[in-house]
Parts: structure tokens; C-alpha cells; sequence
């Protein structure tokens, strides 16, 4: 049989999801420094493959259960935003078809922003039904950052195209007409959770980047609106604006600070 170039190994095994173990078990022989190298290399994907095939079983352990219960449309529902001092706060509800499959899907904060814009374009592409809901900063300095969560989620819930028949929301109590579980770090837990933290996340992040160029300032596109030191020095410099919310303590200190 013909020896493999270390050019053509590595197509074949990095081209080929079924390279087979086989054809790994003859490349295990191969003296080649090159060849030991792809094979470690090919071994080590594989192992991250697998890691991520069941973590991904694992967040789908509570949509089984409720499929295995009878409910079909299981909306997740989450949010970002409530930590920053600037922007509004997001909220996303998610149905997603039975036999979603999506490896390497979490809680938004843990990904990257090009894996989040990849997922999020996949999330929308296959959802059944997404929806968004959200509250401005001058609503959230009127009720209240937890208030306005409840509302944002409660609003992505009604803008949702198909009615579910149970919400698994993240760590959040919410009083609807639907069947409900409030799971702690459900983002991290939930297949459906996690696709809503995605679209809630790369949702709100987009807009702080389409309003970055009226404040440029600010730094909105590089801080989302976090409190970073850039941020607080500009809110000293300039004030705060419309997008600030100025019940919240590093905002009304700053504006006393720099007033």
C-alpha cells in the first residue's frame, strides 16, 4: 500500500469526520515525527468533541423530561444587561425544535463574540420562534433593574410567534398563564436557555455598537455599557446621556463627582 504524504494524512483526517479508527490504528505505527504529531492533534479534537457532545446532552436533560411529559413547545427565556450602567436591558425567549443540535452552545458570557454571532445566526435559522422584549434605561431608573428583568422577559415571552406550553427561565420567578421552572444558571444548564442568552446577548451588544458613533466618547462598543474606567471618566467628563441610567450608584456619582 502506498505510504500517505503528511500532507495527504492530515486531509484525510481533519476532511473526514469517519476517518475511522482503523485508519488511526495504522498511523499509530507510522515513525514519522509528523504523522505522531496529527495524530495527537486528531485524538485531542476528538476528545474536545466528545466533551462537548455531552455537556450538550446534559443541557438537554430538562427539555427530555418535559418532551418525555408532554410539552412540545418549551420556550427558554433570558436575559443580559442587568449589570451595566449604560443601555437597556434584554430579554430573549427561545423555542427550539425537538432534535436541536448545537455542540458547544452555553451561556453567552462564555463564548466568544464571533462563536456568539455564528450561533446566534444558527439559533435564528432553526428556532421555531424567537422573541425579544426590552426596558429602557429611563424605565429602568422608574421600576427598578429587577422589575424591568421581569418585564423585558415577560415582553419576549408575548412577542414570541407560536404560544408555548411550559417556560424554563433563567434563575428568574415569573408570573405567567404558562407552566413554569425558574432554574439557577439555567444559561448554563439549558439548551433553550442558552440559545435565549445568545440572542439576548449579541441583541443588545449590536445595539450599543449602532449607537456607539453618537457618543463615541463612551466607548459603547468596547464596554457594552459596563462600568469600566474609560466609561466612568467620560460620564466625569461629559455627563451622562440618555442611554445612562442614573439611579444607578456609579452613574449619580460620577455626574456628583464631575458636577
Amino acid at each position: 500500500m502506498k505510504k500517505l504524504t503528511i500532507e495527504e494524512i492530515e486531509q484525510k483526517l481533519f476532511s473526514n469526520p469517519d476517518a475511522g479508527q482503523k485508519f488511526i490504528k495504522r498511523l499509530k505505527k507510522d515513525d514519522r515525527k509528523g504523522v505522531k504529531l496529527l495524530v495527537e492533534k486528531w485524538l485531542k479534537k476528538q476528545e474536545q468533541e466528545k466533551k462537548l457532545y455531552d455537556k450538550f446532552a446534559r443541557m438537554n436533560e430538562f427539555e427530555k423530561r418535559l418532551r418525555a411529559e408532554g410539552f412540545q413547545l418549551i420556550a427558554g427565556v433570558d436575559e443580559v444587561g442587568r449589570g451595566p450602567i449604560a443601555g437597556p436591558v434584554v430579554a430573549a425567549a427561545v423555542i427550539l425544535p425537538d432534535g436541536f443540535f448545537l455542540p458547544g452552545i452555553d451561556d453567552s458570557k462564555k463564548l466568544s463574540e464571533a462563536k456568539r454571532d455564528e450561533f446566534f445566526s444558527l439559533i435564528k435559522e432553526q428556532a421555531l420562534a424567537s422573541g425579544i422584549g426590552m426596558v429602557s434605561p429611563a424605565e429602568i431608573d422608574e421600576i427598578n433593574i429587577y422589575e424591568a428583568t421581569k418585564k423585558a422577559m415577560l415582553e419576549a415571552v408575548a412577542a414570541l410567534a407560536i404560544q408555548p406550553d411550559f417556560l424554563l427561565v433563567d434563575a428568574v420567578k415569573l408570573v405567567t398563564p404558562y407552566a413554569t421552572e425558574a432554574l439557577i444558571k439555567g444559561d448554563e444548564r439549558s439548551v433553550s436557555i442558552a440559545a435565549a442568552s445568545i440572542i439576548a446577548k449579541v441583541t443588545r451588544d449590536r445595539m450599543l455598537k449602532e449607537i456607539c458613533p453618537q457618543y463615541p466618547e463612551y466607548g459603547f462598543s468596547r464596554n457594552m455599557g459596563y462600568a469600566t474606567a474609560e466609561h466612568l471618566a467620560a460620564i466625569k467628563q461629559f455627563g451622562a446621556t440618555p442611554y445612562h441610567r442614573k439611579t444607578f450608584a456609579p452613574v449619580k456619582d460620577s455626574i456628583k463627582i464631575g458636577g
